[in-house]
């Protein structure tokens, strides 16, 4: 097989592994657990996961490039792989990977005839990238493409048949003068694998992988035969293995698991809704007291939770548990005996008309309007201060009388006034008492 049938080979393998996924696409279905959090870490998924797989060995690759021989075989190889999934979306894999290279110059001249090399081991450490793991399509996958990259060791033995005869690397010195390899078991050096992949979840444990890993090498001698100029070897592996999901049953394995429809699940979590579903019932029972303690139905002024005397007439006056008030005595009183001339008191030091001396004012006014006449209003004044003091405060009580009745309709010329000052006391001003009385006016007529 040529280089030109395996770029065939690897386009109808790449066709048809699209085929198989777009025919495999898994349909909706419920979340693999419940118990699954979001945020919750890796502790509640399994990640780990231990793999066998077994493929073609070939020393080319499928982006081209120069090669020693002009033909390739096809050989077997197999492995191992140990991967632990650090997120939905990547994971570390140990990788190793044992079989045989060989290939062949045959339609041409030259002194090198073919070779094979024994792959004692490769092992690498590769970063595996979960393409479309999160899916706002669909709950969960059936079916997932994976890229992979990484960096490992490899070890080999190359045998190389010349016209000279054959050459074998293990447990010779070979090699230029200057790049001589004293080769006591196995050749060893590093290498870089890059592939990608599909993957088919078969069941909850075991996952059927189809894959293409490019292996550089960073040696020429993979193959027995150094090229002139700077060239590195290169060899590929198409493979197709099983990978077994390690860990409790309980818990769903990290790398098929939809972070979306984890976060949907968790919203419509039953305990989340009912947590929800009562808080919306205190909110609207406090919304009921609110509106119960705003409502009055009687426009008291007092709420019904409230109003103890509940349907008061409108425009009741109600006391503040929404009774109404008692209705006030009507007040007595004793204006039918008053006759306008009873004696009219003043405070210490003041002119100023008391309200209960009103009465017997609007008596007096209503006297001299209705029946004529004049009178003379006489002040006096208690001892305290001087006699020319107390006089001319006896004047102003006398003047506050008369200005009360004029404004009230009586003629001015009807009233006249007059000071008295500390004369004609009624009672002692050796006391307060007596003192109280001597402050007044009195009427009487001319």
């Amino acid at each position: 097989m040529n280089y030109s049938t395996l770029k065939k080979s690897v386009a109808l393998s790449l066709v048809a592994l699209t085929g198989v996924a777009s025919l495999a696409v898994a349909q909706d279905a419920p979340a693999t657990s419940s118990a699954v959090k979001v945020f919750g870490g890796r502790g509640q998924y399994r990640t780990w996961s231990i793999g066998v797989h077994g493929g073609v060995l070939m020393p080319v690759v499928a982006i081209g490039g120069s090669n020693d021989f002009n033909k390739w075989d096809a050989n077997l190889g197999y492995g191992l792989n140990i991967r632990k999934q650090l997120g939905h979306s990547f994971g570390l894999e140990l990788n190793g990977t044992r079989g045989k290279l060989s290939g062949n110059n045959d339609g041409i001249t030259s002194s090198v005839k073919e070779f094979e090399t024994q792959l004692q081991y490769a092992v690498d450490l590769r970063g595996v990238v979960n393409l479309g793991s999160i899916d706002f399509l669909r709950r969960e996958n059936s079916v997932g493409f994976f890229l992979t990259a990484g960096a490992g060791m490899m070890a080999y033995a190359p045998k190389v048949t010349t016209t000279s005869g054959v050459i074998d690397w293990k447990g010779k010195a070979i090699g230029p003068a200057d790049d001589r390899h004293d080769a006591k078991d196995y050749v060893k050096g590093f290498y870089i694998p890059v592939g990608a992949g599909v993957k088919f979840k078969v069941s909850e444990r075991v996952n059927f992988n189809l894959g293409y890993t490019m292996n550089f090498v960073d040696a020429d001698n993979v193959d027995g035969i150094y090229a002139k100029g700077e060239s590195k070897d290169k060899f590929s592996y198409g493979y197709a293995g099983l990978e077994f999901s390690l860990g409790s049953s309980a818990k769903p394995s990290l790398e098929w698991t939809n972070p979306l429809a984890t976060m949907y699940d968790e919203l419509k979590d039953p305990t989340l809704r009912q947590e929800v579903e009562a808080l919306k019932n205190r909110v609207s029972a406090v919304e009921k007291s609110v509106e119960d303690l705003k409502k009055d139905t009687d426009g008291d002024g007092v709420a019904d939770q409230f109003d103890k005397c509940p349907g008061t007439p409108a425009g009741t006056a109600v006391d503040g548990s929404g009774c109404p008030l008692p209705k006030p005595a009507p007040v007595e009183t004793a204006t039918s005996n008053v006759t306008g001339f009873e004696k009219i008191a003043f405070d210490f030091n003041s002119s100023v008309l008391k309200t209960e001396s009103y009465p017997t004012l609007d008596k007096l006014s209503s006297v001299l309007r209705e029946n004529g006449g004049k009178v003379t209003v006489n002040g006096y004044a208690s001892s305290e201060g001087t006699a020319a003091y107390n006089l001319k405060l006896s004047k102003d009580r006398a003047n506050s009388v008369k200005t009360y009745l004029v404004n009230s309709g009586v003629n001015a010329s009807q009233v006249a006034t007059k000071g008295n000052g500390e004369a004609n006391p009624i009672a002692s001003n050796d006391t307060e008492e007596g003192r109280i009385q001597n402050r007044r006016v009195e009427t009487a007529r001319n």
